[in-house]
């Protein structure tokens, strides 16, 4: 059966991927499962780094890849959503899945996958890459929650690690902090687990009860991390706890937290006499590192705002009251994209000069401040960076 689909090519296999978009989310790890068993479990070859959060798993997920490239150990990451590019949620030593790996793993996949959705066979064939490309660890970023999540299909993890709780998905994960822990603190199994120190009470309890410990942030004090701040570098004190757990040494963890670059998560690029700050924030909990490198800095400042429909607009915005010298509402390019009359009204419920615009480019063409940040949604990143490197 695996031979199917082994003579796809890569525009089949991402029209095929796209076939299953349409059949939505579907929680529970058992169609995951079928899918690596029937691909040999590569998950079983692999030490599994897994992490959950409300926030700031991406950014855990990349430290904890560079130390583990540093320490000169083969590993794979799959992360979500992708921030510029498709191929960037599927890295081999921190560096895009190739195509050829790409196709025959997807192909493989698909080829067992039955009525599984998109994300699972995602999931699936992410591990099975990793397992064919001779990774030694895979680092896992978890979808949506923890517990129901295809990531957790996984029948064992070497190390567990939550990044953030708060109130999010609750339609979903439910409507309170302790069963959205239950939820994430579900990738905690038979190896060691730590939390981020920037989770506060009741949630820092309820995973303690679960065996987790908090990750020091005292254990990184002197190392240089960029952009600093407290949120980042909670998540840096994260992937070090997951690393002094794996036996690798300080030399690796410091080399790792400090060349690990910060993609579309309060990412700084400095062209044509300008600072662009690019962030894809989308709930109020995840606005706090960019609302503190704001706060940082006195010169003049413009935001370029977008969203998706089913984000808090109001909650986003209020952590960036003030901090800006004007804002300018923009629609995303999705179909999930709020309506821009909406995102115009709430952004002037939260600033006094308030513009709007066609889209992200032309924003970014009649920016006038010195400091010009374009954050909402990741869907606003990859347009704001193309125009951005023209300058450069």
């Amino acid at each position: 059966m695996l031979k199917l689909f082994l003579s796809m090519t890569l525009e089949e296999i991402m029209s095929k991927l796209g076939e299953l978009s349409l059949k939505g989310m579907d929680f529970g790890p058992e169609r995951t499962r079928s899918i690596l068993d029937k691909l040999g479990s590569p998950d079983k070859k692999l030490k599994i780094i897994h992490i959950a959060g409300s926030n700031g798993k991406g950014t855990v997920a990349e430290f904890t890849s560079r130390i583990l490239k540093e320490a000169g150990e083969r590993a794979g990451t799959y992360t979500s959503p992708e921030v510029y590019g498709y191929f960037s949620r599927f890295k081999i030593d921190c560096e895009d899945i190739s195509e050829d790996l790409f196709v025959k793993a997807f192909g493989d996949a698909l080829s067992v996958a039955g009525n599984a959705t998109r994300f699972e066979v995602e999931t699936a064939a992410a591990l099975y890459a990793f397992n064919l490309a001779g990774c030694r660890y895979a680092v896992l970023e978890c979808g949506l929650g923890g517990r129901e999540d295809a990531t957790n299909a996984v029948c064992d993890n070497t190390v567990a690690l939550i990044s953030s709780v708060s109130l999010e998905h609750t339609d979903v994960l439910g409507g309170d902090i302790e069963s959205i822990c239950r939820h994430k603190a579900g990738i905690i199994k038979n190896g060691p687990a730590f939390f981020g120190c920037c989770i506060e009470e009741p949630a820092r309890g309820i995973l303690k009860s679960y065996g987790a410990e908090v990750a020091r942030t005292e254990l990184i004090k002197d190392y240089r991390i960029s952009p600093d701040g407290e949120v980042r570098r909670g998540n840096a004190a994260l992937a070090a706890a997951a690393a002094r757990a794996l036996g690798i040494g300080e030399k690796a963890i410091e080399a790792g937290l400090e060349k690990a670059p910060s993609e579309g998560r309060c990412e700084e690029i400095f062209a044509g006499g300008k600072r662009y700050i690019l962030d894809g924030a989308h709930n109020p909990e995840a606005f706090k590192p960019l609302a503190e490198l704001l706060s940082s800095t006195a010169e003049v400042k413009e935001i370029i705002y977008g969203c998706l429909s089913d984000k808090d607009v109001d909650g986003c915005l209020e952590k960036l009251r003030g901090l800006a010298d004007r804002i300018t509402a923009v629609k995303p390019e999705s179909p999930r994209a709020m309506d821009i009359k909406k995102i115009t009204a709430a952004c002037r419920r939260c600033f006094d000069n308030v513009c709007e615009a066609d889209g992200v480019a032309g924003a970014l063409g009649r920016a006038e401040a010195e400091t010009v940040v374009v954050c909402g949604s990741f869907t606003l990143l990859k347009e704001a960076k193309n125009w951005i490197e023209k300058k450069l």
